[in-house]
């Protein structure tokens, strides 16, 4: 894993760097392969608090976690524990569709190739159905980003689904945790 490490309102030291490094290189245990991937790594500090943002895009599936404590070293090890919950829940999924060989390696029914790992897997996480309760449809009224935070915002939802009119395709805006607004688009 290649790491790219920015700081915003903070200083990236090198015992900070070393510490990201190591602590979320620990999660390539989980891949068959070294992942030819760029971990993109954002700190920052707002109001005291340090907030990590680690972004792990792999094939087929992007892994992202965010986390803030008091201390920057303490959000570091619980954005790990957050990074290895979800790889561990995107393995349990990949196994109730392919089948494991005997090595613990992940075999897929054809010739396509997975890159993770199954080392263990806990039956309480064999158990996870996921239960959609609810299908909506509507029709997607062409926008602009502005229009759309508004809309959203009119309707108290923390994310809204839009035509964009500059591009036309399907947008999603969305209300961030620090209260600023985020734009989904496609590539």
């Amino acid at each position: 894993m290649k790491f790219n490490i920015r700081g915003e309102n903070i200083q990236v030291t090198a015992a900070l760097r070393e510490y990201v490094e190591k602590k979320v290189g620990r999660l390539e245990k989980y891949f068959e392969t070294p992942q030819p991937t760029e971990v993109q790594v954002t700190m920052h500090v707002h109001r005291g608090e340090g907030t990590i943002e680690v972004t792990i895009p792999l094939s087929g599936v992007i892994i992202r976690a965010e986390e803030t404590h008091e201390d920057m070293y303490a959000a570091i090890d619980l954005v790990v524990e957050k990074l290895e919950r979800q790889i561990r829940k995107h393995k349990t999924k990949l196994m109730r569709k392919l089948r494991v060989d005997s090595t613990g390696r992940i075999a897929q029914r054809e010739s396509q190739p997975v890159a993770v790992m199954i080392p263990d897997v806990d039956e309480d996480d064999m158990d996870i159905d996921i239960d959609i309760v609810r299908t909506k449809r509507f029709d997607l009224k062409p926008m602009d980003a502005q229009e759309a935070v508004m809309q959203m915002d009119m309707l108290g939802h923390s994310f809204f689904v839009f035509q964009n009119s500059d591009t036309n395709d399907v947008s999603v805006v969305y209300r961030r945790n620090d209260g600023r607004y985020g734009l989904i688009e496609p590539k």
